[in-house]
């Protein structure tokens, strides 16, 4: 799709908190109906670029339109039409459901005579009709976050801004809350979605773009991703002991090639010649007197593809997820 259907172009764009480069003339688009990943870990400038985004900072450098409006001039107006959902609800606990979407409507400027309509409809749409007349503070983590996008939505926006949509979600209530963001795909809505999950990514993204110390390190559909290490070698071993203290000393037999602990037993090793590879791991077995219980060849994740893109283990996003940096986008 074309620049002329985009409903984010960035170019070259920048902030500056004093002598720190938090956001280093990224330039990307993101297309209309479309869900676009923006993941990196903490520090990367995934919240920088955001607060341009929607307004709440200005850029040091670059230009950024949304929907057709020029940032930051016209922000007023691309408000509009656009949604945020902040990864810290906003939304009042002494109020019930319906309380909270309908101010909500009022704060946004839905014409009175349809807010009961719009808010009756979302509530039926994410699953919280019979408890409309409950207070927010009594709605499990689930129910809670599935609200404050409703309320995103209570203005019909065209974009909607999801920080970190399932953090803190139990298995259940995380596999509803992708359902419902993967059916505002379908109704035509373009979603601008950070996530710490690389597996959730991959589940629900259209495109991804991989951010590391300010920069974009690369943009594709997350198959596009991973052919960028299917040429390599993703060998995984399990151990018959915990190794998760050795990784020092089994790099060392490996030289260039990175291995990546995946738990205390079982490691994943990229790229390289297979022989070499069974070689120095069976070195490293008999010299650690740990034995290989197994070895199998298997087919790159996301995972794999942000461990060879950007040199970090997926585990620094995992660790990112509950250190509550970050924070603070639309609240």
């Amino acid at each position: 799709m074309s620049q002329k259907n985009a409903a984010i172009i960035a170019d070259k764009l920048t902030k500056r908190y004093g002598d720190l480069l938090a956001v280093d003339g990224i330039s990307f688009h993101v297309d209309e109906g479309e869900i676009f990943g923006f993941l990196g870990p903490n520090g990367s400038g995934k919240t920088s670029t955001i607060r341009m985004l929607v307004g709440l900072t200005q850029p040091s450098g670059g230009r950024a339109s949304v929907l057709g409006c020029h940032l930051p001039g016209d922000i007023y107006l691309a408000r509009r039409y656009v949604g945020v959902v902040p990864d810290i609800s906003n939304l009042y606990d002494e109020l019930s459901a319906r309380e909270n979407l309908l101010f909500m409507a009022r704060l946004y400027g839905v014409p009175r005579s349809q807010q009961n309509s719009r808010v009756d409809r979302l509530l039926q749409d994410f699953g919280l009709y019979e408890r409309k007349e409950d207070h927010f503070a009594t709605f499990s983590r689930g129910m809670k976050r599935a609200l404050t996008i409703a309320a995103a939505l209570v203005h019909e926006p065209r974009l909607l801004f999801l920080d970190e949509p399932t953090t803190g979600l139990d298995a259940a209530a995380a596999r509803s809350l992708r359902s419902l963001i993967s059916g505002l795909r379908e109704k035509g809505l373009t979603v601008f979605l950070t996530t710490h999950y690389l597996a959730e990514a991959d589940m629900l993204c259209d495109r991804i773009a991989i951010l590391v110390r300010g920069r974009i390190v690369s943009i594709d559909t997350p198959e596009g991703l991973k052919r960028l290490v299917q040429e390599q070698s993703l060998i995984e071993f399990s151990f018959r002991g915990d190794v998760s203290g050795r990784i020092g000393a089994l790099q060392s037999f490996l030289g260039e090639l990175q291995a990546s602990l995946l738990d205390s037993s079982r490691i994943r090793i990229y790229g390289g010649d297979p022989p070499r590879i069974f070689d120095a791991v069976f070195q490293f077995s008999r010299e650690s007197g740990i034995g290989v219980e197994s070895a199998s060849t298997i087919r790159p994740s996301l995972e794999d593809a942000f461990l060879q893109i950007t040199g970090l283990s997926p585990q620094v996003m995992a660790a990112d997820k509950g250190s509550g940096k970050g924070r603070g986008v639309g609240r």
